[in-house]
C-alpha cells in the first residue's frame, strides 16, 4: 500500500495525497502533486500511519515528484505574481462596481489558472469581471467567495492563547459556535474574550462545551438549596474538573460534595434528576482520563 502523507498548500489548505510512485519522502519536504486540473506545489506536513476507511468521502490524488531547485524557483515567482495580481485586481474591480475585496490569489503550479479568493456582505455577479480578467491574463480564471472565517485561515495567526489559530494549526472544517457554548462554561460574554481574529466565535469554544454539559447534569442547578452530610447550603457553583458542587454550610465553611453526597434537594433551581448510586457513575476509562489531564492542567496554571 502506498504512503499517505497530508501536504499543506497556499492559504493553509490541506489535502491527502498518496506517494504512488514510491518516492522517498520526508516531513518538510516541498512536492508537487496532481491537483483537479493540472499541477500544483505544497509542502509535506505529516505522514498519516492509519490507512483511510473504505467508505471514507477523502479520496486522495498522487504526489507526481519531489520539487527540485527549478521547481522552488517557479514557486517563488508565482508568489511575486499571485502578490501582482491581488494589486492589479482592484482597480478592476472598482472599475465594474463591485462590492468585494480579494483577501488572496492562488495560481496553479502550471499556470493553468488563477483563483481569487474574495469575501463580500452578499452575492456577487462578477461575471464581467471574470471576462476582463481571463483577456487580460489570458487563462481560466475563478472567482470563489469565502466567509470571515476562511479569511482568517488564509491570513493565518496567532489566538488570544498565545498558539496558532486552530484553523491553521489543525481544524478541517468550521462548526457552528454559538454563545450557549459560553454560557455552558460561565465564561465572560464580553466579545473582545469570546471572539477570535476572524471576529466571530472562538472555534475552542466547542471543544470542551460537552464535557460541561455532562458534568453539570449530575448536579443541581447552581442557586439549589441542598442537603448533605456536611450540611445545608445554596450551590455557588459547580467544580467541573473535579466533578464537585461547591456551597457554603450553616456554619460559613466552604463546602465540596460529590453527586452521591447530596442527601436531598431542599429548593431546585431547575429540572434535575439525581445521578447513579455512588460508585455506577457514568464515565468511561477514556473520559476519566480526560478529565484527570484536565485537572493536572488546571492545579498547574
Amino acid at each position: 500500500m502506498a504512503e499517505l502523507f497530508q501536504v499543506e498548500f497556499k492559504g493553509s489548505r490541506r489535502d491527502f495525497f498518496y506517494n504512488s510512485y514510491h518516492h522517498a519522502l520526508k516531513v518538510s519536504e516541498y512536492v508537487i502533486v496532481q491537483a483537479e486540473q493540472g499541477e500544483d506545489m505544497g509542502l509535506l506536513t505529516k505522514k498519516i500511519e492509519t490507512e483511510l476507511p473504505a467508505d471514507s468521502k477523502i479520496k486522495p490524488r498522487s504526489i507526481l515528484r519531489k520539487a527540485g531547485p527549478d521547481d522552488l524557483a517557479r514557486f517563488h515567482r508565482l508568489k511575486d505574481d499571485e502578490d501582482r495580481y491581488q494589486r492589479e485586481v482592484v482597480p478592476i474591480i472598482r472599475k465594474h462596481g463591485l462590492a468585494m475585496k480579494v483577501v488572496g490569489v492562488e495560481s496553479l503550479f502550471d499556470g493553468g489558472k488563477i483563483t481569487f479568493y474574495f469575501t463580500a456582505d452578499h452575492r456577487v455577479d462578477f461575471r464581467a469581471l471574470v471576462r476582463d480578467l481571463a483577456s487580460r491574463y489570458r487563462t481560466r480564471i475563478e472567482l470563489r467567495q469565502i466567509g470571515v472565517r476562511d479569511e482568517a485561515r488564509r491570513l493565518d495567526g496567532y489566538g488570544i492563547c498565545g498558539r496558532r489559530q486552530c484553523c491553521n494549526s489543525h481544524l478541517r472544517e468550521f462548526a457552528p459556535v454559538s454563545t450557549s457554548h459560553a454560557r455552558e462554561q460561565d465564561l465572560s460574554l464580553n466579545p473582545a474574550k469570546i471572539s477570535g481574529n476572524c471576529g466571530r466565535l472562538l472555534c475552542c469554544l466547542r471543544y470542551e462545551a460537552d464535557l460541561y454539559t455532562k458534568a453539570k447534569k449530575l448536579f443541581p442547578p447552581v442557586g439549589s438549596t441542598i442537603q448533605s452530610d456536611k450540611g445545608r447550603g445554596r450551590i455557588s457553583r459547580i467544580d467541573v474538573f473535579r466533578r464537585e458542587a461547591i456551597f457554603f454550610n450553616e456554619e460559613e465553611a466552604l463546602c465540596r460534595v460529590c453527586p452521591h453526597e447530596i442527601k436531598n434537594v431542599i429548593d431546585a433551581k431547575g429540572k434535575w434528576e439525581p445521578p447513579a448510586p455512588a460508585g455506577e457513575m457514568p464515565l468511561d476509562e477514556d473520559e476519566r482520563k480526560r478529565l484527570e489531564q484536565l485537572d493536572d492542567e488546571n492545579s498547574n496554571q
